[in-house]
């Protein structure tokens, strides 16, 4: 017991929050930039665009079969080989936001196509555009069937930024290992603390998500 409360002094669990605001940081920017990107990817992939649908289904491809962590090691180590540089907080942010917009643009393509074509072809013929019809139509009820999918890549996301702690980014998993590597007794809790302020970040997105599914079905 007297480990625990040993590891859990005020200036480790301050040292932890700081942590937790750098992963919260870099979770809601790849989250952000993610959506936006995914929703575009995933809409191109739909409308079949001559060649360009083509290579960005290529890239996309490539993308969701390659392991994250592979990815965060390309955006700081291997991008300043020719000459691109960023600090390690913009290096994490954009590795994530890579991966995470290519899982995104699959669900959001899925979704799209998941939508009932009568819904287009009615649209169309009410005097819509393609593009209108895409717009105003089908892209809020594709919406609205992808909010589960979308909100656990979101959540995989946020368990994902432990994973910048192989580039010295100083998130919360980073962090913990620097505590417990000045003192081996504090594994133990560091791991459980780890475990509950994942499981909070996680656990209140998912009820926001709920939230917004019971609103956006009334």
């Amino acid at each position: 017991m007297q480990d625990f409360i040993n590891a859990y002094s005020w200036i480790n669990i301050r040292f932890l929050l700081l942590g937790l605001w750098v992963t919260i940081q870099v979770a809601v920017v790849s989250v952000i930039l993610s959506f936006i990107i995914g929703s575009i990817l995933g809409t191109v992939r739909y409308v079949k665009i001559p060649y360009l649908s083509r290579i960005v289904g290529v890239i996309i491809d490539i993308i969701r079969n390659l392991p994250l962590l592979l990815i965060l090691f390309f955006t700081y180590f291997a991008l300043p080989k020719i000459g691109i540089h960023m600090g390690i907080m913009t290096s994490a942010i954009f590795g994530l936001t890579i991966f995470e917009s290519a899982m995104l643009a699959e669900i959001v393509r899925a979704g799209i196509v998941g939508v009932d074509k009568g819904q287009l072809e009615g649209a169309i013929s009410n005097g819509m555009t393609f593009y209108q019809a895409l717009w105003y139509i089908i892209l809020p009820q594709a919406y609205k069937t992808m909010i589960p999918p979308i909100v656990s890549q979101f959540i995989s996301l946020i368990k994902d930024t432990s994973l910048a702690t192989i580039i010295v980014l100083p998130e919360l998993t980073y962090r913990a290992q620097i505590i417990y590597a000045q003192n081996p007794k504090d594994i133990v809790p560091m791991f459980l603390a780890l475990a509950v302020l994942y499981f909070i970040l996680n656990y209140a997105l998912s009820v926001v998500a709920r939230i917004i599914d019971r609103r956006m079905a009334v």
